[in-house]
């Protein structure tokens, strides 16, 4: 067994010494890491500076310039070993972050399944399949309501078109004889029409010709009495 081994295992037993939560052996880590990240940053600074010296001395003073490049190897050599002990570090933490997750997510989920078990407790699964056939037959029973609602009522099936249409046609054609009764046709004259008065060779041209106002009354007479005939056409069709 080796000294470190030995030291570690002299330290105490697990039984003595609570082991430490996932969070506080993540902060030590972080804390560790940081503190590593300085000693860094120090012995480069501290690797410059040696290089600087062992340039500066040169052939001049080789005993210092020698002396200055021992420092510089060793300060690398401390460089070197911190790398490797963050990277150590490094995956120690991203695998007990890993860890702590897991067994977040573990716990969460045996959380839900007791709170999943706690639920189906109370149900019962012939109690359910009752319920959803219930369901199901009420809302057969609201499909044909409403399809009931939705059918015509067969009012007037029984009455035949060709009877209306023929009833129809009679009260149009009713209509029709009380408006041509209505109409009041131009008077026929009793009387003959006088004769026309003989022609007596040369006295045409003496004969006084019609008057305008006579031509005006003969016209609009005609025009009355085509007016007439055009109504009673429209009537009759």
């Amino acid at each position: 067994m080796s000294k470190l081994g030995k030291f570690f295992k002299g330290g105490g037993s697990s039984k003595s010494r609570a082991a430490p939560s996932p969070q506080e052996a993540l902060a030590r880590l972080r804390e560790t890491e940081e503190m590593l990240g300085k000693k860094q940053e120090y012995l480069e600074n501290r690797i410059q500076r040696e290089l600087s010296l062992a340039k500066k001395h040169g052939t001049q003073n080789k005993r210092a310039a020698l002396q200055a490049l021992k420092r510089k190897k060793r300060f690398e050599k401390q460089l070197t070993q911190i790398d490797g002990t963050l990277s150590t570090i490094e995956f120690q933490r991203e695998a007990l972050e890993n860890s702590h997750t897991n067994t977040e997510v573990l716990k969460n989920m045996g959380m839900a399944a007791k709170a999943m078990k706690a639920v189906h407790e109370n149900m019962d699964l012939n109690k359910i399949d009752d319920l959803m056939q219930e369901i199901t037959e009420q809302q057969d029973i609201a499909q044909e309501i409403s399809e009931a609602f939705s059918q015509r009522v067969g009012f007037g099936a029984d009455f035949d078109e060709d009877e209306l249409m023929a009833e129809l046609e009679e009260l149009e054609q009713e209509e029709l004889n009380k408006k041509m009764t209505n109409i009041r046709l131009p008077n026929v004259p009793s009387s003959s029409l006088p004769a026309p008065p003989e022609r007596v060779p040369g006295r045409m041209a003496n004969m006084p010709s019609s008057t305008p106002r006579t031509r005006a009354a003969s016209s609009r007479r005609a025009e009355e009495e085509e007016d007439d005939i055009k109504q009673l056409a429209a009537w009759a069709t």
